[in-house]
């Protein structure tokens, strides 16, 4: 569908109270900037929160999944709330509850107040980022000039995700509470910026509450039982449990969408080969890239000995190119497609991975340092023109759906790359062997995903 038939005054009219385009991308991608950092800032004071407030290796799993697990469940029928309130006020709502949870974490007294205040903040972020995504949509109308302001929304994801370990490590040397607490300085000034834009309009969109609440408890007891079969074996009665409830409530869920009025995930946009693709490429990646913060993150403290700040100079080089890369996708885009920078990034984020699998044990820390660069970089090149091609195959009244489903996709990659990872190494004697399994589930789904992505069809050029 072409973009020409939204109104030209999104872009910023001031005669409709808009003060341009400028104030919708800067909140935006402050707003991906957040919702990234923490989702990946936790791993790294994860020995420091267990020692502060104890809980063994399923305890500190539910840090780290408290927030994706929630973020990827609601970020289904969060795109519908975005399309039906309006972007600019979904967003506002999400990123009020988001800086109040991110408050309540970093005072939290127990683990059990920790993950509860994680639940919440995973649950603003789910409707923080599809509205992002509709922010951008509105304010850029043009194809061209949206693929450069969504590379520039990538970059605050990209730096967010790779800086995620580094400000955690330095954070942590002060307090690991100051964590959360950074958001709130950012999330105001994302608050003050949305003031400057006007309303978003308003679409019909009922919210799909069989499918949404067929969603959690399907994503909930698969990611319970994969953390608790790290702790008690996959035939544990709990376990079976959980994944048979996980079962059942995904046979729901796809009832729900089938046969349902109102469904949140329409069947027609699940039929998209572009929609189908953009979610299992999104996946992979953050299996990969989730998976081997967590791992590694770990590995470096308890196996090495290194201090939380240290791990987190170690991600410090990925970080900066990762900076420097995620603009130039929109550049490869335009001159090569979009399926370039696509499985080009895949490419390098699966040779990164395998590249740490062969490093002997003997090998120097730098030299982890290096490999992990492509693994970062690689994402960086491959989301915004991921991102970028679902929403120009997509019609406008989807915008909020669509990246709403890509981000799900996504977040419960990087959930269920915790949740087993983590079930991998909960033995510390065969903590190197389950770190390679691990990292060799991640290359393969990579391989997997960027072969597929020759089936993804380039967007036809406007004239």
């Amino acid at each position: 569908m072409s973009t020409a038939t939204l109104p030209t005054s999104s872009i910023g009219d001031p005669a409709d109270g808009r003060f341009g385009s400028g104030p919708a991308l800067i909140a935006a991608l402050l707003g991906f900037f957040v919702i990234t950092l923490d989702a990946l800032v936790v791993n790294v004071a994860l020995p420091a929160i267990g020692r502060g407030l104890g809980g063994g290796m399923a305890g500190l799993q539910w840090v780290v999944d408290g927030y994706t697990l929630m973020f990827a469940a609601l970020l289904l029928s969060a795109g519908s709330v975005a399309d039906r309130i309006g972007a600019r006020q979904a967003y506002a709502v999400g990123l009020a509850v988001f800086v109040a949870s991110s408050a309540a974490c970093g005072l939290a007294p127990n683990l059990g107040v920790l993950v509860a205040a994680r639940l919440a903040q995973g649950a603003g972020a789910a409707v923080m980022l599809p509205a992002t995504l509709a922010l951008i949509r509105e304010a850029f109308p043009d194809s061209a000039r949206r693929a450069w302001a969504i590379s520039m929304w990538g970059l605050g994801g990209s730096v967010g995700s790779a800086a995620g370990p580094v400000a955690g490590g330095l954070l942590t040397l002060i307090d690991w509470r100051m964590i959360f607490f950074v958001n709130v300085p950012v999330g105001s000034v994302a608050l003050f910026l949305l003031t400057r834009t006007a309303r978003s309009p308003r679409r019909e969109a009922p919210i799909d509450w069989i499918g949404q609440i067929a969603a959690v408890a399907a994503m909930s007891a698969l990611t319970y039982g994969a953390i608790e079969a790290g702790a008690v074996g996959l035939a544990a009665p709990p376990v079976l449990l959980a994944l048979a409830t996980a079962v059942v409530a995904a046979v729901v869920f796809v009832a729900a969408q089938a046969r349902g009025k109102h469904p949140m995930v329409p069947l027609p946009l699940l039929r998209s080969r572009t929609m189908a693709i953009s979610g299992a490429v999104g996946f992979a990646m953050n299996v990969g890239f989730y998976g081997m913060i967590f791992l590694l993150g770990l590995y470096l403290q308890e196996m090495r000995g290194l201090s939380a700040l240290s791990t987190g100079l170690a991600f410090v080089p990925m970080a900066l190119l990762t900076a420097f890369v995620s603009p130039t996708s929109a550049w490869l885009s335009a001159r090569f497609g979009a399926r370039m920078p696509i499985i080009t990034g895949q490419g390098l984020m699966a040779a990164g991975l395998a590249a740490l699998i062969a490093a002997p044990a003997t090998a120097p820390t730098w030299l982890l340092v290096v490999l992990m660069i492509p693994v970062g970089t690689g994402g960086a090149l491959a989301v915004p023109s991921l991102t970028a091609l679902l929403l120009d195959r997509v019609p406008a009244e989807r915008a909020g759906t669509a990246g709403g489903v890509l981000n799900a996709s996504r977040q419960t990659g990087g959930a269920l790359a915790v949740a087993v990872f983590g079930a991998l190494v909960a033995d510390r004697t065969g903590f190197v062997t389950g770190l390679h399994t691990g990292l060799m589930i991640a290359v393969a789904a990579l391989a997997a995903t960027a072969a597929v992505s020759l089936l993804l069809k380039p967007v036809p050029r406007e004239g």
